[in-house]
């Protein structure tokens, strides 16, 4: 048996003998750290003749791979000893008592949608769901945006499995997680005769994360479908709303061209704002502040969903319920909402009793 025989037997043994991860380190450093034994060794192959250096190189470079694996291996085993030991030291008995009354706070996000369904139903809207799993069809192709629309740019879409075996002629697939709750609408318009009124709040995706943005995040919709509808009910709609949600009778609205695939014409919706103490306030004309897009159904869309586009017009609009919260609550940062801080909870949530009336108004006192 040479030396590096003798030597790597001798590591291995103390290796699988060091009981705690300080024994371990002590072991690592006199072999492998700079004045280790096997960091010497590998300084001598410089030395080596090149007939040397091909019996002994291999014999160093195996002894410094097999210590190296055993302390990584001993290393992973003293951990998961030392985790193991640490939850069994930590157990909580839940069936104690509490030491104190726990109490839970309404989500932002929840009461603003209580508060939305609260306006649009004495406006004589109904509340429509569908699935956040969408087929690429409804999300898109429906919408009047198809395969090769710029459009589909703007939206990060997750696509789920199986999208590249996928028919682009099948309805149902490929599949992707809905980028707004436009996909409702279809839905509704597919499986009710018109006239429609309805709402439709729910989760969203897209693949964007910032102060006021997440991959995830809530939207609401809104969609009429009827005889003789025109831009001016549209207006009048979003008006009525937002001086209910925001509870002042100063909001004024400002209407911009733009565009949307889903709708023509097309209009992102101002609300003037106000400052006071420094923030901006809804309400008031000192500046202007987007809150929506919103515009008339595209002939296509109507089109798509089996309807006459001669016979039925109507608009449909679309916003933030993340946003509507912040601009309503003084949130300034989105993140917090998706984060689970008791502490920014207790702060903005409300209770459970806060109710939102048209009455005793929608937004009850956080």
């Amino acid at each position: 048996m040479t030396d590096t025989d003798d030597l790597k037997t001798h590591l291995l043994v103390a290796i699988e003998a060091s009981a705690s991860l300080d024994a371990l380190e002590a072991v690592r450093v006199d072999a492998l750290g700079k004045q280790g034994r096997v960091t010497q060794l590998l300084k001598t192959m410089g030395a080596l003749s090149p007939e040397e250096r091909q019996t002994r190189g291999p014999a160093i470079h195996g002894l410094r791979e097999a210590v190296t694996n055993a302390i990584a291996a001993r290393k992973a085993h003293l951990e998961q000893v030392a985790l193991d030991a640490q939850l069994a030291s930590e157990a909580l008995d839940m069936t104690l008592p509490a030491d104190a009354p726990l109490s839970g706070t309404v989500h932002p996000v929840s009461q603003v949608m209580d508060e939305l369904a609260e306006i649009f139903a004495d406006l004589g809207f109904a509340v429509a769901s569908g699935p956040e799993m969408e087929t690429d069809w409804h999300n898109f192709g429906a919408l009047n945006i198809p395969e090769t629309h710029p459009a589909r740019a703007m939206h990060d879409t997750f696509y789920l499995a199986g999208r590249e075996n996928s028919d682009p002629n099948d309805r149902e697939t490929p599949r992707v997680l809905r980028t707004h709750t436009s996909p409702v609408q279809i839905r509704t318009m597919l499986a009710n005769t018109p006239p429609i009124r309805i709402i439709a709040p729910g989760r969203t995706y897209r693949s964007d994360s910032d102060a006021t943005h997440t991959p995830m995040f809530h939207q609401v919709e809104g969609l009429v479908i009827d005889k003789g509808i025109t831009l001016g009910h549209l207006k009048w709609t979003l008006e009525t709303f937002l001086k209910a949600f925001f509870e002042r009778d100063d909001i004024v609205l400002r209407l911009r061209p733009s565009y949307f695939p889903f709708t023509e014409p097309s209009a992102e919706v101002d609300v003037g704002y106000s400052i006071v103490k420094g923030k901006r306030v809804i309400g008031g004309s000192e500046g202007w502040m987007e809150v929506l897009g919103s515009g008339m159904v595209h002939p296509k869309v109507i089109a798509a969903c089996g309807l006459d586009p001669d016979e039925w017009q109507g608009f449909a609009f679309g916003c933030g319920i993340d946003r509507l919260a912040m601009l309503k609550y003084g949130m300034d940062d989105l993140r917090p909402f998706f984060d689970g801080d008791i502490r920014w909870l207790k702060h903005y949530g409300f209770s459970a009793l806060d109710v939102p009336t048209l009455s005793g108004g929608v937004g009850m006192p956080a």
